[in-house]
């Protein structure tokens, strides 16, 4: 068992404190203002707008990058910027959106909060697991570039599918990243937003409640997740007829999307949790519910050590289930490329159309290579984790025709060369679902090619053994 591994069991048994100050004790709201000499209108101290507001640009930005109609688009470019970047009023949400009987309240993203961007909130680090060392906005900025040009947001020339790399990528460089490596890291020490002060002059809440419900925000779950099942989470961010009734918690025939909707990453824990095997959303939304009810009960004061302490517990559960997710969703997503691989090869051999199962292959490729980026986005450093992820996804997804992107010029030109075989490639699948097991523990296991390996390694002999394994 890895290190990582058993911090997450120690932290996930820790006794999560109650507390009576909400109507309503499993539901993330009604927090009462604490902020000493308050004397503004506000009813309670819960606010994470701004972030809410940045799962719609997220959601809009991925719905405009597979729009694109294959011709160069500086229209389309600038559209996409202006929801990644901009900050500009009259942005429509283009997702989510109302969906038959799933009515969605919200229908501008001023209308949530306004000013916000996702470009400012994205890691500035360096992005090793792409050519030229790019940061977060940077491979982002360019993506939108290639996307905007791209039919529908695919490039069948070099396997890239840019809604989902976009998409993926931003779950963690984005949201994952500002919550734990920001929100409950720095500025849950003791000089950085302090509970005795206001989070800003005139705020209804204090600097440690805005920064622990800004956390929460970024992780994008209902603020009654812990009284619905998995299953409905996930039908909620799949806006089916079913999800309605589950999202509609104040019962007025719309879902709000500040509160009532589920978003990226609560979707995914939900997704795995369904199967049965594991419990990340409600582990994750509990530990964010109980902190917020330590926060509340210290009254405007300073916290003391212990509570501080208490609540770098909370975040450690949150932090090392969160990362759980998302490396659940890189083995998930290296088994889909396997099987999309073992269909391809099928075709080949059969002088078939090979098309359709090409498309499917890249959608899974960038979901895949996003969340392994996204990984790699927290606040702990994966080192030779990350290396061998990265050597083994590689900057592309390998080509019917053996050849893989290995670089990028300098006009930002993709540069293919000889990749490495077929089989080869399909055996650093199942690896990296390996890797994921031993080093991040994952249990839900979905796509599980990893009873392959000793087939898979046994026709390629020693290559099998390969140092970029």
């Amino acid at each position: 068992m890895s290190k990582r591994t058993t911090a997450l069991a120690l932290t996930a048994t820790l006794v999560l404190v109650s507390g009576n100050v909400m109507a309503d004790g499993m539901v993330y709201e009604g927090f009462p203002v604490t902020v000493k000499g308050y004397s503004g209108s506000k009813a309670t101290s819960v606010a994470y707008t701004g972030q809410i507001a940045r799962q719609t640009l997220h959601d809009s930005l991925k719905k405009l990058a597979g729009s694109g109609n294959g011709s160069a688009n500086p229209e389309l470019k600038a559209e996409m910027m202006a929801y990644f970047q901009g900050k500009g009023a009259g942005r429509k949400i283009l997702a989510p959106k109302t969906k038959g009987s799933f009515v969605i309240a919200q229908v501008a993203v001023d209308d949530i909060s306004k000013k916000k961007n996702l470009a400012g909130k994205t890691y500035k680090g360096a992005i090793s697991g792409m050519p030229n060392n790019m940061t977060g906005p940077e491979l982002v900025a360019f993506w939108i570039d290639k996307a905007s040009s791209a039919n529908k947001g695919f490039d069948k020339d070099n396997g890239y599918d840019y809604a989902q790399l976009i998409s993926k990528f931003l779950m963690g460089a984005s949201f994952y990243n500002q919550a734990v490596d920001n929100y409950l890291d720095e500025k849950l020490s003791a000089e950085k937003k302090p509970n005795d002060k206001p989070y800003k002059d005139g705020a209804a809440y204090t600097g440690k409640e805005h920064s622990w419900d800004e956390a929460f925000g970024y992780f994008g779950t209902p603020a009654h997740t812990l009284k619905l099942t998995p299953k409905d989470v996930y039908n909620i961010a799949k806006r089916k007829p079913d999800g309605m009734k589950a999202a509609d918690y104040n019962k007025d025939g719309k879902v709000d999307l500040k509160s009532e909707m589920a978003f990226g990453p609560a979707y995914y824990a939900a997704g795995f949790d369904k199967g049965g095997k594991t419990q990340y959303l409600h582990t994750i939304t509990k530990a964010f519910l109980d902190g917020r009810k330590l926060i509340t009960a210290a009254k405007g004061e300073k916290l003391t050590e212990g509570d501080r302490s208490k609540l770098k517990q909370y975040a450690a559960v949150i932090g090392q289930n969160w990362e759980r997710v998302l490396a659940e969703a890189v083995f998930k997503y290296a088994g889909s490329v396997y099987k999309d691989m073992m269909k391809l090869q099928t075709i080949t051999e059969s002088n078939g159309d090979t098309n359709e199962q090409f498309r499917k292959y890249a959608k899974h490729w960038g979901e895949l290579k996003g969340f392994a980026l996204s990984l790699q986005s927290g606040k702990a450093n994966l080192g030779e984790t990350a290396t061998k992820l990265n050597r083994m996804i590689g900057a592309g997804p390998l080509l019917l025709n053996a050849s893989q992107v290995v670089d990028i010029d300098s006009k930002g030109n993709y540069v293919r060369d000889q990749g490495q075989d077929w089989g080869e490639y399909m055996l650093h699948m199942a690896k990296v679902q390996k890797l994921m097991i031993d080093q991040f523990g994952v249990k839900a296991r979905n796509n599980d090619v990893t009873g392959d390996m000793a087939d898979l390694a046994a026709k390629l002999g020693d290559k099998a053994s390969a140092e970029n394994d």
